[in-house]
């Protein structure tokens, strides 16, 4: 180090300060060139055209009294959309018709099929329970640890476990196992059925077909990463996602990729990790990164449509609906606690709400409303009005993946509990409103009653009292009762 400062200052000052501007012009260039291999894309935003495939849902049927729909997968429909419509399931909602507790987490939703709710807890204990009373049918252990909702098809239910990695097939009406199939890997892929074949992933980063009926595997594609999310299903194409930052479609008769594309990522060209569960509508792919990114690819070649930062993990899937009074809009939360309706054909913001606490679970679109859960300091689920965000609902129950619906009850899932509610009507508000002017009315009567009788207890203990002194010696009054007749004469 001495003969460097030695030669340092032999050099002229010429030659001092080309050679300072040399080292910093060095320094410069590599943050230039490292801030190019490290920055952060830019959000896409969709080319014109920029049309969407607008498709109306067919509404329920109109006798709301006896009609009711199935929940049979995790996101209501195969294309994992989460959107009912529904007149009859709005606030305001009656108190809870029943509740509840299974005692361990409830990560993700039940499914709602024919009058029983089906799903899993933490620790892989299979629950069926009556809809209309929330009784348990019946109870299976299937695993050891369970992060994941599962599908309905033709009296079947089925469902994959992280530890052990499996997918099992259960008989929906007493939960017999019929098979469970070992996975390479752990998997918490909610399944849908494609035909005669279940669809499922695993963190080995493989996706596979297995046969309904035994469990066969009938086709193993392999991706680039952890599969994690569900795969959401369309007009017989698979659109799916990995860790990788891979999103990819793959043809369900065969397991033929239909096209491979990519997140943006944070930084080095990579993709960023995508735990969310896609949703398909109007012609796009909708999903969710840790990369902060919200995405739209077109559903027939992969290419990116439009992307939209948030501040932080976008982990939760996409709620997708085109309602009477709000147009094509994709409803996302994020872990920077916001909670945003994004326009679905270019990604602009419609409206955002601060939740004052992260999202971690999908929304749900009942009709005119759309619910979300929080975790973290604020606590529970809210429903917000999908045209303006006004909220319109709120429970201190909901973390994750908070409600579901039959088109008759919403049921609400809590980190351990399920309640179901009914829309109370005007009729029952005024009914409920009369009610409570009755049960006040009997309440301060009573009231009045118990008042009443205290007093007549106090001024009954102030006359016994006034006798008893007025009867001891010395007082005044009659002769004393133990005093006999005739003065004292035996």
């Amino acid at each position: 180090m001495t003969r460097l400062i030695a030669k340092w200052r032999a050099l002229s000052v010429r030659t001092r300060v080309l050679t300072a501007i040399g080292v910093v012009a060095v320094i410069a260039g590599g943050a230039a060139a490292a801030y190019l291999v490290l920055k952060r894309d830019a959000d896409v935003r969709c080319p014109p055209p920029c049309e969407l495939e607008i498709e109306k849902k067919p509404q329920p049927a109109r006798d709301q009294r006896v009609k009711t729909v199935n929940w049979p997968v995790y996101g209501y429909d195969d294309q994992r959309t989460r959107y009912l419509p529904t007149k009859r399931v709005r606030p305001p909602y009656d108190a809870s018709e029943w509740s509840f507790n299974a005692g361990k987490l409830l990560e993700f939703s039940p499914i709602v099929v024919d009058g029983f709710l089906y799903f899993q807890d933490k620790n892989s204990l299979f629950y069926a329970l009556d809809a209309e009373t929330g009784k348990v049918r019946w109870e299976k252990d299937v695993g050891e640890l369970a992060a994941a909702s599962p599908a309905y098809s033709d009296g079947r239910l089925f469902a994959v476990t992280l530890e052990p990695g499996n997918a099992v097939a259960l008989r929906a009406r007493d939960g017999k196992l019929l098979w469970r199939r070992p996975l390479p890997g752990r998997s918490e892929t909610s399944p849908v059925i494609f035909g005669e074949k279940v669809i499922v992933g695993s963190e080995s980063g493989d996706v596979f077909a297995l046969d309904v009926e035994t469990g066969k595997v009938e086709w193993q594609v392999s991706t680039a990463g952890n599969v994690k999310g569900g795969l959401a299903l369309d007009q017989g194409i698979l659109y799916g996602a990995n860790y990788a930052g891979e999103v990819f479609a793959i043809r369900a008769s065969s397991g033929e990729f239909v096209w491979r594309s990519s997140t943006q990522g944070g930084s080095f060209t990579r993709g960023g990790p995508v735990y969310s569960t896609p949703a398909v509508a109007f012609g796009r792919v909708y999903l969710g990164s840790i990369d902060g990114r919200v995405y739209s690819f077109d559903a027939d070649n992969g290419e990116l449509a439009w992307s939209h930062s948030t501040g932080d993990w976008v982990y939760p899937g996409p709620a997708v609906a085109d309602t009477k009074r709000s147009g094509p809009t994709v409803y996302i939360g994020s872990k920077d606690q916001n909670f945003y309706a994004l326009d679905a054909e270019t990604g602009e913001v419609r409206w955002q709400k601060d939740l004052g606490g992260i999202v971690l679970g999908a929304a749900s679109v009942l009709g005119e409303v759309v619910y979300v859960g929080v975790i973290g300091p604020n606590i529970g689920s809210f429903g917000f009005d999908v045209k303006t965000g006004k909220q319109v609902f709120e429970s201190e129950l909901g973390e994750y993946n908070p409600v579901i619906s039959d088109g008759q009850r919403l049921y609400l899932t809590g980190a351990s509990g399920i309640r179901a509610f009914e829309h109370e009507t005007k009729a029952e508000r005024k009914r409920d409103a009369a009610s409570r002017r009755r049960r006040r009315a009997q309440e301060q009567a009573k009231e009045e009653r118990q008042r009443e009788a205290r007093e007549r207890r106090q001024e009954a203990e102030t006359g016994q009292q006034q006798r008893n002194e007025g009867g001891k010696p010395g007082g005044s009054g009659g002769p004393r009762r133990d005093s006999k007749p005739g003065g004292g004469r035996n």
